[in-house]
């Protein structure tokens, strides 16, 4: 269930001649900066919803295209009147070594009777080319391309990085998507409301109602709510990209703004506690495997693991989830 092209469908070995390692182990770290490493469908929303936040002065666009991340960074600098002082430019894969975070939106997408994990091959491949690249990167790596999860498994494996500066989006889409049904069922403002999904970014994702609250009283308990309508609307909560895939062939802006309230909080330092997904280590007895759980987020990455309150159904969805993800991870091979 991909969230569609981020990147051109082919061609998606990256050139790496212009940038050895010996050239990028030298380049300097000039923070705030951030750089956006595929400017398609969701990259460009990424890039639009970061300058409106006012995240970092500088943004840099790369792609493999090189003549559309030009052309992204002239369209986002001609509209600098109406966002917060920044620079955009395009560059080479090389200058992406200065930058504090790292946003991957490249690969290949998918179409709305393909699952996330369909997108495997050719964007592990991908993944596993930049991540190589990026050996020794002193930033943090956001992963957005699909399957996020495995790719960021793949990414933190194949660059050594420490997990917790490695963070893939997760869930926090899926969460924001559930928040906004809620909202819409109970007609209430969506940051009202908190319940989260956690485990893959995919068909296996798990509401947690058992915790659910409303304005500080719990879901189930909220006049007028049904736990009836619970499986209803998580199944539109999971399968919300097929139907926008359908309709517009991608999905890009909401990721977009997940994406970019993720890298406000890092960079601001806020300690927000989001449903990123991150090589997990022992966290309600999952490892090995990278999935969403609620998790403090900071300017040093994926600080720690907030354990939920699952109930028996929850846990074991999550369990099925982890097992999920790790078929998927051997079915590339080491």
């Amino acid at each position: 269930m991909a969230r569609g092209p981020v990147s051109p469908p082919t061609g998606l070995r990256l050139d790496l001649t212009k940038c050895p390692a010996r050239e990028l182990a030298s380049a300097p770290v000039n923070r705030p900066s951030i750089g956006i490493i595929g400017t398609g469908w969701v990259g460009s929303s990424v890039a639009i919803s970061t300058l409106h936040l006012g995240v970092a002065r500088e943004l840099l666009l790369y792609d493999v295209r090189s003549d559309v991340a030009e052309g992204e960074a002239m369209d986002l600098a001609h509209g600098s009147s109406f966002y917060p002082r920044a620079t955009v430019e395009s560059v080479g894969l090389e200058d992406m070594r200065r930058t504090s975070v790292l946003v991957v939106a490249a690969g290949r997408g998918g179409g709305p009777t393909e699952s996330r994990l369909d997108l495997l091959r050719d964007n592990v491949r991908l993944t596993t080319d930049l991540a190589r690249v990026f050996e020794g990167y002193e930033g943090i790596v956001v992963m957005v391309s699909n399957p996020v999860d495995v790719l960021t498994f793949v990414f933190q494996r194949e660059s050594g990085l420490p997990v917790e500066r490695v963070i893939g989006t997760g869930t926090m889409l899926d969460t924001a998507r559930l928040r906004e049904a809620l909202g819409r069922d109970l007609d209430l403002d969506p940051r009202s409301i908190h319940a989260n999904v956690v485990g893959e970014h995919g068909d296996s994702e798990v509401c947690v109602w058992s915790s659910a609250t409303v304005g500080g009283r719990h879901l189930r308990d909220w006049p007028g709510w049904s736990p009836n309508r619970e499986n209803d609307v998580a199944r539109e909560v999971r399968e919300a990209a097929y139907r926008i895939i359908e309709r517009k062939g991608a999905t890009n802006h909401a990721i977009g703004l997940v994406t970019a309230n993720l890298l406000d909080g890092m960079l601001r330092d806020h300690r927000r506690i989001l449903t990123v997904s991150v090589v997990q280590t022992g966290a309600v007895g999952v490892s090995d495997v990278a999935l969403s759980l609620p998790t403090v987020v900071s300017s040093s990455g994926a600080e720690s693991i907030v354990e939920p309150d699952l109930d028996e159904t929850e846990a074991a969805g999550l369990e099925e989830s982890a097992t999920r993800l790790r078929d998927a991870i051997a079915s590339i091979g080491s």
